[in-house]
């Protein structure tokens, strides 16, 4: 049996980098899905690689009449909705806030927000009801710079705790029926994550980085050397979205390749092994 057989499952940002990989995985294993995506030139491609086995909705996910008309899609199409998955964001481009005219920080700050935070809120408003009537899920995404400095910029860790904390309350809200889990992954390749449009960033993407120099320094933190790619992450995201999870509500499953538990004296050679 597969993990996701017998659920419809709504990824939204899923046009690209995480998001992409999910719907992937998900579909391998069994989910009926339905993909909401802000990006034209994205369900394009999407559809050609999914066909009509996909259900595809073009909207922003911040926009709450965008929601409406893929609630009505899904709900149309698929009669349910057994578990909501939020992969979009938007990154700040580690830009320390020194180095940010004063006057853009209110601007990037509305725009990370919104996208990063109002982004998984109001998707979950929309199908709340959807999600309690099928004893469902909500999957969000945070990220490992939601517990260690440097995963981003000033505005990126912010939204990303948030997340954090959101997951939190709404598993309180939302329980019994409906569990909300969130993923905090660390690293990974192909990241699609633009910049902001309020530092002139959003012709930039993660993957810009130079990936032979990324994955050296990635390779001098992570005790796990392979650089993940979004499928490496999706089976953790498909559990938590399945009914086979009655266990975790409210919590958020650090992925981040064991960075956090890395190597200091033993790494600099200040204390010698006995």
């Amino acid at each position: 049996m597969q993990m996701l057989d017998g659920h419809v499952v709504l990824i939204t940002g899923g046009g690209s980098g995480l998001g992409l990989g999910l719907a992937r995985y998900f579909r391998n294993e069994g989910a009926q899905l339905a993909i909401m995506e802000i990006a034209e030139e994205k369900l394009a491609e999407l559809k050609a690689e999914f066909g009509d086995e996909v259900l595809l909705v073009q909207g922003d996910v911040t926009r709450l009449d965008d929601l409406t008309a893929c609630r009505s899609a899904v709900l149309e199409r698929y009669g349910r909705l057994d578990a909501l998955v939020g992969a979009q964001g938007v990154f700040d481009g580690n830009v320390p806030l020194k180095q940010i005219p004063t006057e853009n920080i209110p601007a990037l700050f509305d725009e990370l927000f919104r996208t990063n935070v109002l982004g998984y809120i109001l998707p979950v408003r929309v199908f709340i009801d959807v999600l309690d009537e099928n004893d469902g899920a909500v999957v969000l995404t945070s990220s490992v710079a939601a517990y260690a400095a440097d995963g981003g910029g000033l505005f990126y860790t912010a939204t990303k705790g948030a997340v954090v904390s959101l997951v939190k309350q709404l598993a309180f809200e939302f329980a019994p029926r409906v569990r909300v889990n969130s993923v905090a992954p660390a690293a990974f390749a192909n990241s699609q994550l633009r910049g902001p449009k309020a530092l002139g960033m959003q012709g930039w993407k993660q993957s810009d980085i130079p990936k032979d120099a990324f994955v050296e320094s990635f390779k001098q933190l992570a005790p796990l050397q392979e650089l993940p790619t979004p499928e490496d992450y999706a089976p953790l995201y498909a559990f938590l979205a399945s009914r086979h999870n009655k266990v975790m509500t409210g919590t958020t499953v650090l992925a981040e390749q064991g960075v956090l538990n890395r190597a200091v004296l033993t790494a600099t050679g200040v204390v010698d092994h006995v």
